[in-house]
């Protein structure tokens, strides 16, 4: 294993992102030959449909083609880099006013064990937020850690955990949740009950208690396990910026109107300007606000980073650290600084991506897989650790979460209700192995992006960031959290506790 991750190091993640691309092409040829399909079961006008997906061969004439045509397209369409850009422009002026160092720096007497669990607990509860959170949470994480003296590397890594484990729980739901929820509904009324009805509140006491518990079990684990892997302290030079309460104030503030006027802006009432981000083409709110068309959902990177750019213009005219609208204009981009490795990785995976999402070979193997549980014909706690367990497979080729549910729903929801679990715990395990899902894959694109911003502040030349060094670190700990959460939800499934308002574990 040593040997491995030597070599890992050595050859550094572009290459290794390129040997994964060329193991997914490897094993596209290989599917192809032996003809190895997949069923995928939809809900398509009421009924059920089984279409045959098949692999395609990446090492073939047409794989050619579509990798050299679409090169720069499929740059183009990697969705995340995209948001990194224009969320990192608002935090860049937030770090460049002196905002950001005045938020921050009150928490630098504070012990680091307590440092973490905020660190895991706001990473949980971002989820509300979906991908954003990473958007926006690791590169802030990053900056906090730094200016309280610790090692930026370690909060990012402690983020990106928090986040990814607690992915789809939280205190609150998110967009995800409502359309895991409507299609589980779906395929209850179809295949079971025809009078079962969805509530978005369903699961929050499970989430609501397991956040809190993972948060705690996390910090100690964390601490254990993680922690002695890197310097704790982190010293960098810095300019001198001025801190002014006045200022802080005043950003504070002009923040709130802007966050008042963003909340009248997406009222479902009849006034002037209200609703005008809304799509009210949609019928229920939650598709209004958040939908594909809604001008909310669709701008909420644009309307936080807009959010940034008051706070760090106003704080910085203000103390006076931004004097012209020059630094202005240069503030905007201090948060690029040292992170030109970003562009250069997303590029890699973004062909990695593509070639993978063409080849169907994600697709096809999570159908295999979901085949294979259905055939099992377990029920009770060992059908919630195989469900469990599959999920997490199907992640390392397929770490979308609205990508594995909609193979996994039409089938998987009746399977449970037979065993009488309800949907409403179903879709708990479902989310809850999603996340871990994602912490254990080299194909996740925020995991890859996290590599860039851990790159950003190395220190030690003779430990470069790795691809699989980095998984090894993090493995321990995903693992054990992996092992509470089983233990979590096999116990409340035991006992019968309650696990939202008006729902059960058992129907």
């Amino acid at each position: 294993m040593a040997r491995r991750n030597k070599k890992d190091k050595k050859m550094g993640p572009v290459l290794v992102l390129t040997l994964i691309t060329l193991f997914i092409a490897v094993l596209s040829f290989v599917f192809s030959i032996l003809e190895i399909e997949g069923s995928q079961t939809v809900i398509a006008n009421g009924t059920l449909e089984s279409s045959l997906m098949t692999v395609k061969n990446v090492l073939s004439i047409d794989g050619l083609r579509f990798f050299i045509g679409k090169a720069v397209s499929n740059l183009n369409m990697l969705e995340p880099l995209i948001y990194f850009i224009i969320a990192l422009i608002g935090i860049g002026i937030c770090e460049k006013s002196g905002f950001l160092k005045v938020l921050f720096t009150p928490l630098y007497k504070v012990k680091l064990n307590f440092v973490i669990f905020i660190t895991i607990i706001v990473g949980m509860i971002s989820s509300v937020m979906g991908n954003y959170s990473y958007v926006f949470l690791i590169p802030l994480i990053g900056i906090l850690y730094k200016y309280i003296g610790k090692n930026p590397m370690l909060g990012i890594l402690i983020m990106f955990l928090g986040i990814s484990l607690g992915y789809g729980t939280g205190f609150i739901f998110n967009y995800n949740d409502h359309l895991i929820g409507m299609t589980a509904q779906s395929s209850a009324q179809l295949n079971v009950d025809p009078n079962y009805a969805y509530s978005l509140f369903s699961n929050i006491y499970i989430s609501i208690i397991s956040t809190i518990l993972i948060s705690i079990i996390s910090t100690f684990i964390i601490d254990k396990f993680l922690v002695s892997k890197f310097s704790i302290r982190y010293a960098t030079e810095e300019e001198e910026l001025n801190v002014s309460a006045k200022a802080l104030i005043a950003a504070l503030l002009f923040g709130l109107a802007y966050i008042i006027l963003i909340i009248y802006m997406i009222l479902p009432i009849h006034a002037p300007m209200a609703g005008i981000l809304l799509d009210h083409n949609a019928v229920r709110y939650m598709d209004q606000l958040l939908g594909n068309n809604a001008p909310f959902g669709n701008g909420l990177v644009l309307i936080i980073t807009f959010l940034f750019i008051i706070f760090g213009y106003i704080y910085g005219k203000v103390s006076g650290n931004i004097k012209n609208g020059s630094e202005f204009s240069l503030g905007l981009s201090k948060n690029f600084e040292n992170l030109g490795f970003l562009f250069v990785l997303t590029f890699f995976a973004s062909q990695m991506l593509a070639i993978l999402n063409w080849s169907n070979l994600g697709v096809v193997v999570a159908t295999r897989l979901i085949e294979f549980m259905n055939g099992l014909q377990f029920s009770g706690i060992i059908l919630i650790i195989t469900f469990f367990i599959i999920v997490i497979l199907m992640s390392i080729l397929l770490p979308g979460t609205m990508d594995k549910w909609n193979l996994l729903y039409p089938t998987v929801i009746p399977l449970f209700m037979r065993s009488n679990i309800t949907p409403g715990f179903t879709q708990f395990i479902f989310k809850v192995a999603d996340g871990i899902g994602k912490c254990i894959t080299p194909i996740f694109v925020y995991f890859i992006i996290m590599l860039a911003f851990l790159e950003k502040y190395k220190t030690d030349e003779k430990h470069p960031i790795s691809v699989f060094g980095t998984l090894k670190l993090i493995w321990p700990t995903v693992f054990i959290i992996a092992g509470v959460w089983l233990l979590i939800l096999i116990l409340w499934y035991v006992i019968g506790l309650p696990i939202g308002i008006g729902t059960y574990i058992t129907l």
